[in-house]
């Protein structure tokens, strides 16, 4: 497989790394009167970032690459910002909608990588993820009004 392709998923695992941590993050501390609803809402995100995370790095070594393991790895690689001391409910909505697009872009890229090696497994594992966020995007933008 490509070297390009392997680099783009680590990427993309470096940055559900971030994503991840960065949710975890807003569900610890998350405040207001919004708690209950949204501490539930992160705990379901980040948990499936976290399968997510297990399902691109098992990819990356079914096409012969080796998925980057550390955080160093992921902060160096990553392209989304750490959140650190976000609290309020609308800021981190709104900081995972922006987590979620920046996911969206890097999927696209893979999605088209694959296609160009002719991996159409990889290429429909990053249409279920888009399709899954395009859906969460809009709820979160719902939620914001």
């Amino acid at each position: 497989m490509s070297n390009a392709l392997v680099n783009e998923l680590n990427q993309l695992l470096s940055d559900y790394h971030i994503y991840y941590q960065n949710t975890r993050g807003f569900h610890w501390n998350i405040k207001g009167k919004r708690f209950f609803e949204l501490h539930v809402k992160f705990e379901e995100f980040y948990t499936e970032a976290l399968t997510t995370i297990d399902d691109l790095a098992e990819r990356i070594l079914t096409i012969g690459g080796a998925p980057l393991h550390t955080f160093e790895d992921y902060q160096h690689t990553s392209k989304l910002i750490v959140y650190k001391d976000v609290s309020e409910d609308s800021a981190c909505v709104q900081a995972v909608k922006t987590q979620l697009e920046a996911l969206i872009a890097q999927e696209n890229k893979v999605k088209d990588l694959a296609a160009e090696a002719g991996d159409n497994e990889t290429e429909d594992m990053m249409i279920g993820l888009i399709n899954v966020q395009q859906k969460t995007i809009w709820m979160l933008n719902s939620w914001l009004g």
